[in-house]
């Protein structure tokens, strides 16, 4: 073929053009021109069979050797080279050949030069998601091993905690004995003692929380009715209340006398802190108000308060664990005060509760404002069990094993 005549023309001073801008270095020089020299016998090839694939043999090679960093910083390494080579071969044609024959030849080799960009792109560009891929689950796998790590300390650390605050308990406790008529004495004991019972619901707080990191929360199923529950709670705040002049009103919902199965202990414990919540972040002289409706197969319990508010962007991140909102050491340090601080426990601990029930909770609020309060609703949805979950179970295999019962008796009457 006469492209193959021009080709071989110029083929050495195009090699040693492309090696002399590329390469720095004797020894790179030469591995260069190896690879190079390579790559224009697969040019022939290529322009002999009319396949530009004969080309994908040495870039896919010359793809396998890029760097973890070029991978890093997606550097599209072969098309600089690629344009290189094409700039030298229009600039030694030019040179060497009559302007048809320099036409010729470039129109041969420019189908060629497309592939080479095409094919190297793309599979450049799949190396790149492949490398953020592996990248991501490596990520992943170590998030994983950092959360399992916290779950343990928080395990370690609440079991390890109980034991030094068993002993200050019980040695307070005798000593408020001894000194019950000294007053000073009984007073400062008194502030022990509050702070002990302080450390010891932090401590039973972070024995729940790795009890739901670890699936190991166990339910007690019996009848429930949730206004009684929610009722219970609302007597327990009234000197909170009072001491922050909020009101809580308890609305009759649909729903709300009706008699579930849950468990009682645990449920408490989600409402309770649900309430406590409300009550930290509504200013004196607020209003929170517990509703609800019924849903098909679910009832939905809401909390709503007028206070600061919760951003969007901040709306689950209040679920996670030791999940805090804003500075914390601007923080109050009393649990029902506004605003006041504390492990950041409660609502992780509500949510694993709601969902070991087999319900789900989320909040809703426009944002916060500490000077507008545009307040936040919480919504609980809890499956309507008419009997313990053991029941349902037993009820849904009773047939089976009944059946299996009758046809053992028949296979005993058939061998007599």
């Amino acid at each position: 073929m006469r492209v193959l005549d021009l080709l071989k023309q110029v083929r050495q001073r195009w090699v040693e053009r492309v090696v002399h801008r590329l390469a720095r270095g004797e020894h790179t020089r030469e591995s260069f021109r190896q690879e190079l020299e390579r790559y224009l016998e697969l040019v022939e090839q290529a322009i002999l069979s009319g396949d530009p694939g004969w080309l994908n043999e040495i870039l896919d090679r010359w793809i396998s050797v890029r760097t973890q960093s070029e991978q890093q910083h997606h550097a599209a390494s072969l098309a600089p080279i690629l344009r290189h080579i094409l700039l030298s071969l229009s600039f030694v044609a030019r040179e060497n050949l009559s302007d048809a024959d320099a036409l010729e030849l470039l129109t041969a080799y420019l189908p060629l030069h497309s592939h080479a960009l095409e094919y190297t792109s793309r599979l450049e560009g799949e190396a790149y998601v492949e490398y953020i891929a592996s990248e991501l689950e490596e990520a992943r796998r170590r998030l994983e091993r950092i959360d399992r790590s916290k779950s343990n300390f928080i395990s370690v650390a609440a079991h390890e905690l109980k034991t030094p605050l068993t002993l200050i308990e019980g040695y307070a406790s005798m000593l408020m004995e001894t000194y019950a008529q000294n007053d000073a004495a009984a007073l400062l004991l008194k502030g022990i003692a509050t702070g002990v019972q302080r450390l010891r619901e932090i401590i039973d707080d972070m024995i729940d929380v790795s009890l739901i990191d670890n699936k190991m929360l166990q339910l007690n199923f019996q009848p429930v009715w949730l206004q009684q529950l929610l009722g219970i709670a609302s007597h327990e705040l009234q000197s909170v209340l009072q001491e922050r002049d909020i009101t809580l009103q308890l609305e009759d919902f649909p729903g709300s006398n009706e008699m579930i199965f849950a468990d009682s202990e645990r449920l408490y414990q989600a409402f309770w802190n649900l309430l406590t919540n409300a009550v930290k972040y509504t200013p004196n002289g607020g209003r929170i108000t517990v509703s609800g409706r019924t849903l098909p197969g679910f009832i939905e319990v809401t909390v709503s308060d007028t206070g600061i508010g919760i951003d969007p962007e901040d709306q689950v991140l209040i679920f996670e664990k030791f999940g805090s909102l804003g500075d914390a050491s601007l923080h109050s340090s009393g649990r029902t005060k506004f605003k006041g601080g504390g492990p950041g426990l409660g609502l992780s601990i509500t949510k694993g509760i709601v969902e070991a029930h087999g319900g789900t909770i989320w909040v809703e609020s426009p944002g916060c404002d500490e000077k507008t309060c545009p307040g936040s609703t919480f919504h609980v949805l809890l499956p309507i069990r008419k009997e313990a979950p053991n029941e349902q179970l037993n009820k849904l295999f009773r047939p089976m094993l009944m059946e299996t019962k009758t046809n053992a008796h028949a296979g005993e009457k058939a061998e007599t």
